[in-house]
């Protein structure tokens, strides 16, 4: 066994034993030391980089490492395995992608807009925002030696007088508090309470002069980022919001090395701690401290992710996902609760999943369709989720479509080197000069934050500048020169966004022709699946009248520069409508009302699957998109002649 430390930008460190035959970033993994690795460690994207400072190691050379950086001590963690005991730097773009936890102020009414937007609209629509969570005070007399009624059935008979209910369901965690309570309370309560037309769940109890606050926790397990709100269930108001890095992540940056990786032994026990116990749970925790409130008070929960997300989170086994004919466990469930989970949360809590629809369009999608409200206008409506895949849906009050497009995980930086999610240090937009060749860009954070890396709405700033500015082809290959632009040994080229000195990271901050090239597969997969989604309808996109963009890939898209590489069809700016993290919105109108948990269910039940690799069109379609903006330019007039 070797002893390997592994140090840090800022000056901490972390230590840990190598068995024998054991990499750096599986000895990483399990020492909680967080490096990205989207490939899940098969040494296919690059992104695991660490600088070998003392010792040795057997390490293979690879194409993602230059001889000057191997000279330096650059290495792959998943190839390189300890021959001695060594210290090894970890740089801050290697786990850029895991951001701190962030608490949203929700003094700024932007972060409460989006859900206040969504709770109006359902309204509009004519949906009760109800829910069958209550609060009722009951008075009951106290015992005697002539009353020997014991406390439990004191309590049921008090709320099936109240409630007119035949049957009163009193679960172990209820039952343990109410011979404290009744008598602190001289027998007045207030009890929380699940009713339905046949019976009532107690949730809890307290006494008579406590402030019950009935607490929802509504939460969007995004395959890279897990976001959450803790609201008043009576009222809908928003308590907290907070989000974090999807704990799984390390595990490989898409949905199948993730299952490939819950198929070892124990690696379903291991994807769920990574949500639960390493995500999920601390999110919980700095909400409720930061609020003063209790966990145990928060009596229901929602959760909106995709069907793989769905499945890692309770536990089950997710690879038949992967394989023909492609069956999940299950599209909707209704028997979940907090203590099977172990979610920190009221145990009896039950958690409502938004239903999935197919394999790779879930409960995101579906929640996110919901709020966007196409499914209750006349007009034809395209609503586009840009997270780890990218999923759309078109119809309008009549019908709806949907498809799932592998875009990869580029939108939220995957597969791109110096791509990280949209968090402190990230460049989420840019212009470059045309004569100069110089960038102005803006990052996320503090005043004065040095940048890091690219996130998705910076990254496609970034391609559509250099290709406007010509220092790009339509291949995304370099045809300018400049202090900007550098060739390695094998004559690929990149653009430098902040030399090193200029950085907040250990290198230089640059985006390369392979992760352009990246990028326009991604994006290509998006154009396509829209044209041939509209195409299996015998629609054109001129019939197109609404394009709602939902995704957590920066402070918002740049639609124009989304057009003008592709990305989007061209169409009248006035059409796109940015509407943020939808899947999370449509969590919380489905947590705070039972009308649009039913609605929701109604809309997946309802929604046609179109299986794009069963449409033989879609390949031709998408290796025309694989240019910028396409092959064909009359499908974008406005960036042809803007290119004059």
């Amino acid at each position: 066994m070797y002893k390997v430390t592994f140090k840090f930008e800022d000056g901490s460190q972390v230590e840990n034993y190598a068995t024998e035959g054991e990499n750096l970033l599986e000895l990483a993994q399990k020492s909680n030391v967080v490096i990205d690795a989207p490939c899940s460690g098969n040494a296919s994207c690059g992104k695991c980089k660490l600088k070998l400072l003392s010792g040795e190691m057997k390490s293979k050379k690879t194409r993602h490492i230059t001889d000057d950086e191997f000279d330096q001590g650059w290495r792959l963690a998943c190839i390189s395995e300890p021959s001695e005991d060594l210290e090894v730097l970890v740089p801050d773009i290697a786990s850029a992608f895991k951001s701190r936890m962030k608490v949203a102020d929700l003094s700024s009414k932007a972060e409460v807009q989006i859900f206040q937007n969504a709770k109006e609209s359902i309204e509009l629509a004519g949906i009760d925002l109800r829910n069958s969570l209550d609060v009722v005070e009951v008075t009951m007399d106290s015992p005697s030696l002539d009353d020997t009624m014991p406390d439990n059935e004191r309590l049921s008979r008090a709320l099936r007088k109240y409630m007119n209910l035949k049957k009163v369901r009193l679960p172990y965690s209820v039952i343990r508090k109410i011979p404290d309570v009744l008598r602190e309370s001289g027998f007045s309560v207030q009890c929380v309470l699940r009713t339905t037309p046949d019976d009532m769940f107690v949730y809890d109890i307290f006494p008579k002069d406590y402030d019950v606050v009935i607490g929802g926790l509504a939460i969007d397990i995004g395959t890279t980022t897990v976001s959450a709100l803790i609201i008043d269930m009576e009222t809908g108001e928003i308590l907290a919001k907070a989000s974090s890095g999807n704990g799984q992540i390390r595990y490989g940056a898409d949905v199948i090395n993730r299952i490939i990786e819950s198929t070892k032994d124990g690696g379903k026990e291991r994807l769920q701690r990574a949500v639960i116990e390493e995500t999920i749970n601390p999110l919980i925790q700095e909400m409720c401290d930061s609020i003063q409130f209790p966990k145990r008070q928060i009596y229901r929960m929602c959760i909106a992710g995709n069907t793989t997300m769905n499945h890692l989170f309770a536990g089950i086994n997710a690879d038949p996902l992967r394989m023909e004919p492609y069956i999940p466990a299950f599209f909707k469930t209704n028997s979940l609760f907090a203590s099977d989970l172990g979610i920190d949360v009221n145990p009896d809590a039950h958690i409502i999943v938004a239903p999935n629809i197919g394999s790779y369009v879930g409960g995101d999608i579906t929640a996110g369709t919901f709020v966007s409200m196409i499914w209750n206008k006349p007009e034809f409506s395209l609503f586009i989720d840009l997270g780890t895949n990218g999923e759309l849906v078109f119809g309008n009050s009549d019908f709806l479509m949907s498809c799932a497009c592998s875009a990869g995980p580029a939108f939220e930086g995957g597969d791109i080197s110096c791509g990280m999610r949209a968090t402190d240090g990230a460049i989420e937009a840019c212009t470059i000069d045309p004569e100069t060749m110089e960038p102005s860009c803006k990052i996320i954070g503090d005043e004065g934050e040095k940048p890091i890396g690219l996130c998705g709405s910076g990254i496609i700033d970034v391609i559509s500048e250099l290709y406007r500015t010509r220092i790009i082809d339509p291949k995304g290959k370099f045809i300018r020169e400049g202090k900007r632009i550098k060739h390695d040994e094998y004559g690929m080229g990149s653009y430098v966004l902040a030399f090193e000195e200029e950085a907040g990271s250990v290198k230089d901050v640059e985006i390369t022709e392979v992760d352009i090239d990246n990028f326009i597969r991604a994006k290509g997969a998006i154009f396509s699946a829209i044209r041939t989604m509209l195409t299996s309808l015998d629609f054109d996109i001129s019939m197109i009248e609404n394009v709602y963009v939902a995704g957590g890939i920066g402070s918002g898209i740049n639609m124009k520069n989304a057009v003008s590489i592709g990305m989007f069809p061209d169409i009248p700016m006035d059409k796109f409508h940015y509407v943020g993290n939808s899947s999370l919105s449509g969590s919380y109108v489905m947590l705070l009302s039972t009308e649009s948990e039913r609605k929701v269910y109604e809309i997946a039940q309802n929604m046609t699957y179109l299986e794009l690799s069963a449409v033989p069109s879609y390949m031709d379609e998408f290796i025309g998109a694989c240019f910028l903006p396409h092959t064909d330019m009359t499908l974008f007039p406005s960036v042809e002649s803007q290119m004059k």
